[in-house]
This record gives structure tokens, sequence and C-alpha cells, in this order.
């Protein structure tokens, strides 16, 4: 009897031993699954709030006012725009005004024109024919605008990072040259010049090493706000990321090493008063 039944438990050990391996647990699925779903959710794209858009599509997207000051000079919020009328010396229309905030200036007999976001001659071109209802013949007013000093952005592995001053033409080897990249970490064979724009933004790769060679085809000019990038090497990169990997336990160190110092500090400062 007793053989019977250790044959039978082994005989049940045998079978049952095959089952365990042939359904395994499914806690291990389960956590993978967890984690997938955790990684789409983090990589799921959220929708802009309703708000934000209404906000956007109202006030508008960066600069409320821009264009390319190369072709023709436009009126932004500070310039100063002087207008004069040429027809009618003796009535002597002449004035100098600083655009508001509200992107307007006062015109004499015409009274508050607005001119923010408007080229120089079509600046001219409204205001003669404002005036011109004054007049049995017409007026030509002269407009010259002196405008701000323009802003490009040059970020990265440079010396002089941030916003530089576009005061005229100004190309990207000129503007890179004169940021003075980094020898020792700036990627100069992957930089990016980004024109900004909310439908249609423009990145361009640019191989700043082409043009030392002679290769011209992407030294563009710069415009108004644009962006370079200079991205470090991967060598920086892995040397940054050591850093930042590491800065806890450098910060550690030092304030352990602050406190040590001031222990000595104070048990000189105490035994220079016994003796």
């Amino acid at each position: 009897m007793v053989g019977a039944m250790e044959s039978l438990g082994i005989r049940m050990s045998i079978y049952h031993s095959p089952s365990a391996s042939a359904f395994p647990s499914r806690k291990p699925l389960l956590w993978f699954g967890l984690l997938a779903f955790m990684l789409s959710a983090c990589s799921a794209t959220v929708s802009p709030d309703r708000r934000i858009l209404q906000h956007l599509n109202t006030y508008g997207y960066g600069k409320a006012y821009a264009g390319n000051f190369l072709e023709e000079s436009y009126a932004t919020i500070g310039d100063t725009v002087e207008y004069k009328e040429k027809n009618h010396p003796d009535d002597e229309i002449e004035g100098s005004q600083v655009v508001q905030p509200d992107g307007t200036i006062t015109v004499q007999e015409i009274g508050t024109v607005h001119v923010a976001g408007l080229t120089r001659s079509e600046i001219a071109t409204f205001l003669s024919e404002r005036m011109s209802l004054y007049y049995t013949d017409s007026a030509v007013i002269a407009v010259t605008i002196s405008a701000r000093d323009k802003q490009y952005f040059i970020m990265g592995e440079v010396g002089s990072e941030g916003a530089q001053t576009l005061a005229g033409e100004l190309n990207v080897f000129d503007a890179i040259l004169k940021a003075s990249p980094e020898k020792s970490s700036a990627n100069l064979g992957r930089v990016r010049l980004i024109r900004m724009d909310p439908v249609d933004p423009l990145i361009i790769p640019i191989n700043f090493n082409d043009m030392l060679r002679g290769d011209s085809t992407y030294n563009v000019s710069i415009r108004e706000n644009d962006i370079i990038y200079v991205p470090p090497t991967m060598l920086a990169q892995f040397a940054y990321f050591l850093d930042d990997l590491l800065f806890p336990v450098k910060q550690v160190i030092r304030g352990l090493g602050g406190a040590f110092f001031n222990t000595r500090r104070t048990n000189g400062s105490n035994n220079s008063f016994f003796f």
C-alpha cells in the first residue's frame, strides 16, 4: 500500500511538474504590459489647452511685427518714423514720431495712424493718400524709419552665447566666427539654423567644415530672430553626462569639505585663545 502510495506520489509529481513549466507565471507579462503602457502614456502628445489656442489666435505667434529689414525697413514698436510732405513746403507738414506700444503714430492733419509692421514705402503711400484729401492736387510724403537694432540668437558650444545684434547683412559663416566656437567641444559639422514659424518652421543643417573647404551652399544670410545652434561633439556630450551624473556626489563632497574646513578653523581659533 505504501509502495503504491509512493508510486502514486511519484506519478503525481511527474504529472504536476510539466504542468508548472507549461503554464509559466503571468506576473512578468503583466509588468511588461504596465511598463509599455507607461512609456506610451509619457510619449503621447498632449493637445494644447483651448485657452492657449485662443490666446495664440488672438495675439499672434512670436513677435507681433516682423519682416526682412535687408529688403526694406519696416516699423516696429519703439522705432522712430519721420515724415515730410514735399509738394506743399509752405504748410510745413512734417514730424518725427516714436511708434507707440499699440503700433501707432500721430500725424498732422490725419491723426492716429497704425504703422507697425508696415514698410517705409507702405507708410509713405498710406500717408500720401490720406493727406491728398486736404489738397486739390496730390500730396507726396517722404518717410524714413530709424529702427532699433535687430537681433538673432546663437546657442551651444560658443564663447559668446545668447542674443546678438544684427546691424546689417550677416551670413552663417560670419556669425559663427563672431561667436568664437569652442575648439574642444563644438561639433561644427552639425550646426543648425532654425527659423521659427508656427506653421512651417525651417531647420537648415549646416556643415561649417564644408565652408572651410570652399563650399558656400548653405552660407545663408541671417534674418531677424534666427537661431544658430552649435551642438557638442559626442565626446563632449559624454563628458557632460558624467558631470551631471556626478553632480550630487560633488555637492556632498563639497559640503563635507566645507564643514571640515570650518571645524579646523574653529579649533585653530580656540587653540590660539589658550596659547
